[in-house]
């Protein structure tokens, strides 16, 4: 792709000479590919030099979103206390990469790995990671989208409609996506429709993936960087404190929510940031909706993989390994399974 991004550069910059050098693909994205690339061009007698990130849409993935909502709601937090990279380009023409696409500027100097998180020298800010992750989802929270890019783009549910507007998305992405019958999850849909959970405290940004492996960090626990809004709607903000304590993110593998932090000391970090109460009830039904989200993800990467839309490889690891894993985590969230 080095050729036609540096012939779309020197359109957009504007610039001539343009060079791209040190393309390359960062794993992970559950919907769209993620490159980065350094760019050079001369200009007004000097060289100049920026770290772009492209985000492509695939053939195939784990997720079908829109992109120019995604690009929407990381502009709408452009300059605010959420860090984000600063957009650059939104493209819907596909034959430029081989997909439609945009580009931002690249965090430098960070790290985003789930992996790292769990050793030296990172392992010994994890409270402060903790805190801090927690207080931009507070940020999130109490961030007035009303007259942003976000109204534009995302319909508001009310503070009673706010979990069924989710709650029939997602079951509508298992019906269309299901390649074998998905009987506890489906158990799970029909629980979360017989016990809704108590209206929404305010309609607010939902990232929708907020977790451990979706910010960018350095050595002092500090965050300069909350990535992959693909997912991101109006909705009811205790949603993404419960998908930050699903167990598919417990990298440490002994329940702390992301591996960093007791769901205690979580919640209270985040009641203090955002100004709201994670209500137990309220609280436990997007834990358990969460897990019937998390196999709608993962479903519709296994029919993509299976019908041959995708030679990626891990999206047969999901087939294989998570849609069992979160029927699991489901009946042990339930108390079903010790």
């Amino acid at each position: 792709m080095e050729a036609p991004l540096a012939k779309y550069l020197e359109a957009k910059l504007p610039a001539e000479n343009v060079r791209v050098t040190n393309l390359s693909r960062i794993p992970g994205g559950a919907s769209r590919e993620t490159w980065m690339f350094d760019a050079t061009w001369g200009g007004d007698g000097e060289e100049h030099a920026q770290s772009f990130v492209v985000r492509k849409d695939p053939p195939a993935s784990l997720l079908e979103t829109d992109r120019e909502t995604e690009y929407a709601f990381y502009s709408a937090f452009w300059n605010t206390k959420v860090p984000v990279p600063r957009m650059r380009w939104l493209e819907p023409d596909a034959s430029i990469i081989g997909g439609p696409f945009f580009i931002m500027d690249r965090i430098l100097g960070c790290e985003g790995s789930t992996r790292a998180t769990q050793a030296p020298p990172y392992v010994a800010v994890q409270a402060q990671l903790a805190e801090n992750m927690y207080d931009i989802l507070g940020a999130i929270a109490t961030f007035d989208w009303r007259g942003s890019e976000v109204e534009r783009v995302a319909e508001a549910p009310t503070v009673d409609t706010a979990w069924r507007k989710e709650l029939d998305h997602w079951e509508g992405i298992i019906n269309a996506q299901e390649i074998s019958p998905q009987p506890l999850i489906r158990a799970a849909i029909r629980w979360l429709r017989a016990n809704p959970p108590p209206p929404a405290q305010r309609i607010t940004v939902v990232h929708g993936d907020y977790r451990v492996g979706n910010f960018l960090y350095q050595q002092d626990g500090s965050i300069h960087g909350i990535v992959d809004w693909e997912m991101a709607h109006l909705g009811d903000p205790v949603e993404d404190l419960a998908w930050s304590f699903n167990e598919s993110w417990w990298w440490a593998k002994d329940g702390r929510p992301g591996g960093i932090v007791e769901k205690d000391r979580a919640i209270a970090l985040w009641e203090r940031a955002s100004g709201l109460k994670a209500d137990p009830k309220a609280l436990f039904w997007w834990e358990v909706f969460c897990h019937v989200k998390c196999q709608g993800i993962w479903i519709t990467g296994a029919r993509s993989f299976q019908e041959g839309r995708s030679n990626e490889l891990i999206l047969a690891l999901v087939a294989y390994n998570l849609i069992d894993g979160q029927d699991q985590s489901l009946l042990r969230t339930l108390g079903r399974l010790s």
